[in-house]
């Protein structure tokens, strides 16, 4: 079963902030979905379950219910975030641990009969939807969110994360700008305060993006091979190939959602404010990372 260290393991966030002890949740009824696996193009079936533990795990029903541990440490980016067991890997976890981060799940079993979670219709909404309608309680198990006290970029070219202490002493605040050379994004930018409600009503629906132009390459390697219409925006040259768009700067959008996603990997709730430039998931995970190995730039609140 894939175990997040219990250290490491929450995703309570908004409100929950303002309390200095915040507890674990988890959600009252079973939820199962089925979709595609975006990268593999296998179907996939995902349950998720209640669990008492205060751990997120995963299982591979379809391996003989093979077990193994996590962390968040162990993490891969090519053009999705994968987390790395010893025995199997979870591909394309980012927008399930959005939406388990937007609502503060953090003790929950999730089952799973390949090696990558469904893409859905590229977005978290399905995810958020589901949450929703199950519902969620609480555990008698607190968890400390870690609170950012000393401002840290990293660099590459001219991409860039960064963290710093929130300005308002509570709470997640979320930045990213994006820039294409195409006529349907060019300069996207959007700052947001994360909250269960802004996480659904701003975030959740915005879906995935790629080009015409490098779907050849990608399949070669690997990748997009369960890409389509029905999960992704697609661009040629011009224009979307199949709107309408769910929000004129939609791209922009994704990209905080795929950071949300990342920085749930921390295991934690967090306070602070986080920025992005043309950044990805290289890039989020390698904050991730950074602030796991640099306990000076922040402290448990």
């Amino acid at each position: 079963m894939l175990r997040f260290d219990p250290d490491l393991n929450s995703w309570s966030f908004g409100l929950y902030f303002i309390s200095v002890m915040a507890a674990k949740k988890t959600i009252q009824k079973e939820i199962s979905l089925s979709g595609m696996g975006i990268h593999s193009g296998k179907n996939v079936r995902l349950v998720l379950k209640p669990a008492e533990s205060g751990e997120i795990t995963f299982l591979r029903v379809d391996l003989g219910r093979l077990e193994a541990r996590l962390n968040p440490r162990n993490l891969e980016a090519r053009n999705s975030t994968t987390l790395l067991g010893e025995q199997f890997q979870v591909r394309t976890v980012e927008h399930l641990m959005a939406a388990l981060f937007a609502f503060g799940i953090n003790s929950l079993s999730i089952e799973l009969d390949a090696d990558e979670i469904p893409i859905m219709d590229g977005s978290a909404r399905p995810f958020a939807q589901a949450i929703k309608k199950a519902g969620m309680r609480r555990l008698a198990l607190p968890v400390r969110p870690l609170k950012i006290r000393k401002p840290l970029i990293l660099e590459e070219k001219d991409e860039f994360v960064s963290a710093a202490p929130s300005p308002s002493g509570g709470g997640v605040e979320l930045s990213y700008s994006i820039e294409y050379p195409h006529p349907a994004i060019r300069r996207q930018s959007l700052s947001l305060k994360l909250s269960p409600q802004s996480f659904v009503r701003e975030i959740a629906p915005a879906r995935t993006f790629g080009f015409l132009k490098d779907v050849e390459r990608l399949r070669s390697r690997g990748l997009a091979l369960g890409g389509s219409f029905e999960n992704a925006v697609v661009l040629d040259e011009e224009k979307v190939l199949n709107g309408p768009l769910r929000f004129p700067d939609e791209f922009v959008r994704h990209k905080l959602l795929d950071l949300a996603g990342d920085l749930g990997l921390l295991g934690r709730p967090l306070i602070g404010r986080f920025e992005a430039h043309k950044a990805g998931h290289r890039l989020h995970v390698k904050l991730v990372q950074f602030l796991l190995d640099h306990p000076e730039y922040w402290t448990a609140a």
